[in-house]
Formats: structure tokens, sequence, C-alpha cells
């Protein structure tokens, strides 16, 4: 009777082993189910560090802008605020942090984000801010602007584009998306001056990803935050060149509001949108991360995050088997973290 005891506890404690393994234990999680944030963590960023753990920033929360950590892209834990307590930015009187970019920019992390009340589009602004470490503290933040100093109203939503050994910023909000140079350290704007329009009034939330010698300019249009109501989708137009024309299938331009749908609501998923930079797993394949409310909860638990695989065809990105966000799907493949 002894022995059989101990067969069974030997065999219960190897498929606990192997469960683990499987869910996001040393060899990665297998598969994944969305949200894999499933609290509020609207406008995510994610990048990973030099020894393989990814983290992700998303809208302010409780003060602070958030940091998770994951292994495997697909398991996220809470580890704390970006900003030392004393040292979060007060550039807007009663604004909140909004939409962050994160970057490694001449081996340090640079965290950007947008400061903006509701209805405050003149007096919002884009700062940044420097850390040594992805887990932060992020410090040295500074304004870099305001929307009524350079003439960009609702002048939010920033993303880093680095291209060529140059870096640009580019952002905005349903009054125009726009891009300029920073300078060669990637910590101001290089000539206030020099901006340019590169997308029309119905786009917010952007991203520049260059695959195959274009540029392609990921947006986000609708309503974001009413909830049920959210009408947010992600949508896409390209270009061969970084400051456009960026263009649909039939070529028209994103200036005059054309592009191509990439991924809308549908009954379990509202909004979905504000989408990440893309990250490639270590077999090469493309994945997402973005927002959305879930209806099962009647989206009472705010933005959770969202991932999903990117598929490319004749050029041109696809999210999910149908447009609409995944359910489950196979887990990002990751190696042990690199050394």
């Amino acid at each position: 009777m002894k022995k059989i005891y101990l067969i069974t506890a030997i065999a219960v404690a190897i498929a606990s082993s192997l469960a683990c393994m499987g869910n996001g234990g040393k060899k990665g999680a297998k598969t994944f189910t969305n949200p894999v944030i499933d609290r509020d963590a609207p406008d995510p960023t994610v990048i990973r560090a030099d020894d393989g753990t990814f983290y992700a920033y998303s809208t302010q929360r409780d003060g602070n802008v958030p940091i998770y950590k994951s292994a495997d892209m697909v398991n996220w834990e809470y580890i704390g605020g970006a900003f030392p307590k004393d040292g979060v930015p007060r550039f807007v009187p009663k604004g909140g942090i909004w939409a962050p970019d994160i970057n490694r920019i001449e081996g340090k992390y640079v965290l950007f984000f947008s400061m903006s009340t509701w209805g405050g589009e003149w007096e919002c602004c884009i700062g940044r801010a420097v850390s040594d470490s992805p887990e932060g503290p992020f410090t040295d933040a500074k304004m870099l602007f305001r929307s009524k100093e350079i003439g960009v109203q609702n002048s939010i939503d920033p993303v880093v584009v680095q291209d060529g050994g140059r870096k640009y910023l580019a952002w905005g909000s349903f009054r125009g998306i726009y891009i300029a140079e920073l300078t060669d350290d990637g910590l101001e704007l290089d000539d206030p001056k020099n901006i340019v329009k590169i997308a029309g009034t119905a786009y917010e939330g952007t991203y520049i990803h260059k695959r195959d010698g274009y540029y392609y300019l990921f947006a986000s249009i609708g309503r974001c935050c009413e909830g049920m109501n959210s009408t947010y989708e992600t949508v896409v137009g390209r270009s061969r060149s970084l400051f456009g024309p960026y263009v649909d299938k039939q070529g028209r331009p994103m200036t005059e509001n054309h592009h191509e749908v990439l991924i809308s609501g549908d009954d379990k998923v509202k909004g979905p949108g504000h989408d990440s930079q893309i990250i490639t797993d270590d077999k090469n394949q493309d994945w997402i991360f973005y927002h959305g409310y879930t209806a099962s909860d009647n989206a009472s638990s705010g933005r959770k995050m969202f991932l999903d695989r990117v598929t490319w065809h004749d050029g041109w990105p696809r999210i999910g088997v149908d447009g609409h966000p995944t359910a489950t799907d196979t887990a990002p493949a990751i190696k042990n973290k690199r050394k």
C-alpha cells in the first residue's frame, strides 16, 4: 500500500511540474487566453530587455505609470510604478500621464509620455524620463513641448521611431498625426519648427513599424473610452518613406483619413485599439499588444491588455483570424533567458 501511495505522489508531483512549465515556467507558456492582463491596463507599450525579460507600461494608475514584468509575454506580474513617489511629473495641473512609449536609446531606457486632462487640448504636453533599468525608477523627467507652444492641438500619444541611426517622434490625437526629428541622444526635439503632418484627423495612438522597405503606420480610430459603447478599432496604412505619404491598399492617403481596418470589436471585446510596438519572438513570429473592454464583465474592469499574433499577407499585416481579438492561441516562442 505504501508503494502505491509513493508512486501516486511522484506522479502527481511530475504532473504538477509539467503543468507549471506549460503555464509560464522555464520553457514558457504553450498557450494563452486573452486578456493577458485581466485588469485596467490601457495604451500598452512593451519592450524586451537585454536579459530577455519583457516589460509593459500603460496609462497612469494610482498616480503613477504601472510596470508589468513577464518571462513569456503571457504571464504578467505588476512590479510597481515607473516614477519615484516624489518624482511623478506635474507638468499639467490635475493632469494624468497617458499613453507612455518605452524605448532603448543610447544605452538608456527612455519613457516618453503625454500629460493631459479631458478637454485640455491646448494645455496638454509630451515629456520624457530616463532610467538605467526597465524597472525604473525613471528620473530626469522633462517636458518637451506643450500643444499651444508647438501649434499642434491635442499633442498626446507620443511614439519614438529609430531609423538609420536617427530618432524621430510621432504624436497626435484626432487633430492630425505629426512627426519631427529628435536630437542625436533622443532626448529633445531637434527643431520645433520642422514638423510634418503624416495622417489626418481620424487617428490617435499611432505606432510606426518598418518591414521589407515599407513603413507601416498603425493607428486607432473611433471612441476609445466608453465601455460597451466604445467604437475604437485598429487601422493601418503604409509608405515607402517615414514621412509619407501613408496610403491604404487603393493608394488613398491617410492624410485624407483613408486606411485599412486591422482589428475591430465584436460581441466579446469592445474597443480594441492603441496597439504597442510589434514584438518578434524567438521563432521570428510577430506579436502585438493592445487594449480592449471585455463584455463578460460589462466593461466594468476597464481596458485590459490583449495579445495577438501579427501575420503578413501580400505586404499587409493581419491580426487575428477574422479581424477580431483572439480568445486563445498558441503562445509566443520564448527561449530561456538570454545571457
